[in-house]
């Protein structure tokens, strides 16, 4: 093995990496798809996806000396724990832990540090899904995975439940085999279960129908179509996860620092605690980032959805508050609960 990849994967496996792959530095793989998924407008509110389009077209708009992204994988896929029933929402597996950008970032910039030691002078930059790095296209260019109907990079025969790290460095190393085989073969369970038919046609994702987008992104009204769609999923969504074939949970280890903490919520304890309560209880997680507002429009939903006259006296709260749309939310969750059995209001 060539001693710097030596280096290289020691020192990132130290630092809890699962996986270490390598790519030669070339025009970004799968920028003309990316740049047709924009205009068709599937990134909804996400303009931030439509800017920086030229340094995603080539890695040295970013580091004009870069040899090398390396791309390397944090593992997630903890076991879900059991369902507490009663009002509560559930939350997609990669938010119940730290927040992946804070967790897997240190850890890319003491990798950084320690590859210094070894090669002074060295020139590297770092991303974790912030900023303009297409890092599912490395993945599958480095053949850390390949990328499924889904959407989402997936080891084969093994998971999906994985962060992705890139690194850009001037160092000339040697680069792996990208994976061309498609593993998914006629599978389509992914787009089969997905709840609001987010995808079109494989690989390609209305992100405007995806509940991770609905739950997270979306800051306004959730479409009243959609709303049913949505069943118990507070923040984000694991439906086109976990029904792939590839996804093995419980076969490798996943990283601590995502243990299930927040796997699931109280819905009315959300709803009656302040912004400042919640945004201290979910510092340092990726529930952060819906904010308060979000989660208690997101929670509204799921009250209606689960159709239990427990939620009554929360949602006739709200439908009186002063907010025009967590009204509407509350008044719309209140007729879903008239429609369900026994439900009459008191």
């Amino acid at each position: 093995m060539d001693e710097r990849r030596r280096v290289l994967e020691r020192e990132a496996r130290r630092l809890g990496f699962s996986e270490v792959r390598i790519a030669a530095v070339s025009p970004t793989p799968r920028i003309a798809a990316y740049a047709d998924w924009l205009e068709l407008g599937f990134h909804g509110e996400m303009s931030w996806m439509a800017t920086g389009l030229d340094p995603r077209r080539d890695p040295r708009e970013l580091l004009p000396s870069c040899r090398s992204v390396v791309v390397l994988a944090v593992d997630y896929g903890h076991e879900a724990p059991p369902d507490p029933g009663g009002l509560t929402g559930r939350v997609s597996r990669y938010a119940w832990g730290r927040d992946y950008h804070n967790a897997v970032g240190k850890r890319l910039r003491n990798l950084q540090r320690r590859l210094r030691e070894h090669w002074p002078g060295l020139r590297s930059r770092t991303f974790v899904d912030n900023g303009p790095v297409l890092e599912r296209a490395w993945a599958e260019q480095s053949g850390l995975g390949f990328i499924g109907k889904n959407n989402m990079v997936i080891l084969p025969g093994q998971t999906s439940y994985f962060f992705l790290g890139v690194l850009l460095v001037d160092q000339e190393l040697p680069p792996d085999l990208p994976i061309t085989v498609d593993h998914c073969g006629t599978c389509a369970r992914c787009i089969e279960r997905c709840p609001t038919s987010a995808f079109p046609a494989p690989h390609s994702l209305d992100a405007r129908r995806c509940i991770s987008y609905l739950t997270i992104e979306n800051t306004g009204e959730i479409p009243e179509e959609l709303r049913p769609l949505l069943g118990r999923w507070l923040f984000g969504c694991d439906a086109c996860q976990d029904p792939c074939p590839h996804v093995r949970l419980g076969r490798r280890p996943a990283h601590p620092d995502f243990a299930p903490v927040n796997a699931w919520l109280d819905l009315p304890a959300l709803l009656d605690s302040s912004d400042d309560a919640l945004i201290q209880r979910f510092e340092g997680t990726p529930l952060r980032r819906a904010a308060p507002w979000r989660l208690r429009r997101n929670a509204l939903v799921v009250l209606g959805n689960l159709g239990d006259p427990a939620a009554i006296p929360v949602l006739l709260r709200y439908e009186a508050g002063s907010d025009p749309v967590l009204s509407q939310h509350a008044r719309w969750a209140l007729g879903e609960l008239d429609r369900a059995p026994d439900a009459a209001r008191r």
